[in-house]
């Protein structure tokens, strides 16, 4: 197979819970690969849709799982929305269904979180979620407030073909419940990779999204102009990738084989 398409990029996206690692149990080679990516003259970013925690939570998570990492290589959903609301709302008052983690981050960009009379209601995966959030998101969205999610993503996967209700899942029930549509800021809206590409000066169709998900990681990649790894370690299936419209550029088991291509073994 010809895999110049993965050679010539010169910035890597990884997603990390079902790419890198699950839960606590990291991949074969992954450590390995992500510390020789500066050796191929490779850049990386660890990008996740999972808000629950805060690009530097991950920093901290990340290395006590034994990977490289400095700030400059997280970038989160929930950071990507804080740029947003700042981009096309500043100002706006946010009532925020979240972990305490995620209104850190929301706070860190200056976003105004209220309890009460919101312009704007921001979802994220809320692991710390109680019925009285649900009870107000619903309230200020049946009377004319936006909609805005930090991701798209029914589940997170976790050890033993276990799921956690992710982000997408809350946002369904209060879709359900209010009429109202969400605007999903994380993967696959392309918005994440171009706000990379501005952030490293490195063009889109330099950068390759590594991921276990068709409908987030992979089409983030597609979406952008970039290119596109999928890894069989996580959610997708070959028999999914077989029935998908849109295929990845490349399937391939582990991220410990992309290493292999790298390395050109």
């Amino acid at each position: 197979m010809n895999y110049d398409k993965i050679l010539n990029c010169e910035l890597f996206l990884f997603d990390m819970d079902g790419t890198l690692y699950l839960g606590d149990d990291v991949y074969e080679g992954a450590v390995d690969l992500m510390e020789n990516l500066p050796n191929l003259g490779k850049k990386y970013i660890y990008l996740t849709n999972n808000s629950s925690r805060a690009g530097e939570d991950y920093i901290g998570r990340l290395h006590r799982l034994g990977f490289p990492c400095e700030a400059e290589n997280v970038f989160t959903s929930g950071m990507a929305t804080g740029m947003y609301l700042n981009q096309n709302y500043p100002g706006a008052k946010v009532y925020l269904v979240g972990t305490r983690a995620f209104r850190r981050e929301l706070l860190s960009y200056g976003i105004n979180l209220v309890e009460e009379d919101a312009d704007i209601v921001v979802v994220g995966f809320d692991t710390e979620l109680y019925y009285e959030k649900l009870n107000k998101a619903c309230h200020f969205l049946r009377r004319g407030a936006k909609f805005i999610a930090a991701n798209p993503d029914w589940v997170c996967p976790m050890p033993h073909d276990e799921v956690l209700p992710d982000c997408g899942s809350i946002c369904a029930l209060l879709t359900a419940s209010s009429g109202v549509e969400p605007t999903y800021i994380g993967k696959p809206n392309r918005n994440m990779i171009d706000v990379i590409s501005k952030m490293t000066g490195i063009p889109n169709e330099k950068i390759c999204a590594v991921g276990d998900r068709l409908y987030t990681d992979i089409a983030v990649a597609q979406n952008a102009g970039s290119a596109s790894v999928l890894v069989l370690s996580g959610e997708t299936t070959q028999q999914m990738v077989d029935d998908a419209e849109r295929k990845p550029d490349y399937v391939l088991p582990s991220v410990k084989e992309l290493h292999d291509v790298l390395k050109g073994n």
